[in-house]
């Protein structure tokens, strides 16, 4: 289930197998589309790319590994790498 979180400016997401919660907070969006975004943009974005953000989440479940039920963030840095953009 995917969620714009206006608490914490940010888009919140399940990563597949984790039972956790992942942000990617709207600077992180900022940095990955080269404006500031609307939260309709970062949801837009992130359904376009989907694929890339559950990649990505799950390569930081291995790199720190969290622990099942850990909750943690995403920088626009991990996205870009799923992605294969340079930052």
């Amino acid at each position: 289930m995917t969620a714009w979180r206006s608490d914490i400016d940010a888009l919140t997401f399940e990563p597949q197998g984790h039972a956790s919660i992942c942000a990617v907070h709207r600077l992180a969006f900022r940095t990955l589309l080269g404006r500031m975004p609307a939260p309709a943009d970062c949801t837009a974005y992130f359904a376009a790319n989907e694929g890339a953000f559950q990649a990505a989440a799950l390569a930081k479940i291995v790199r720190r590994g969290l622990a099942p039920g850990a909750n943690f963030h995403l920088t626009s840095r991990d996205v870009a790498q799923a992605i294969g953009v340079a930052q």
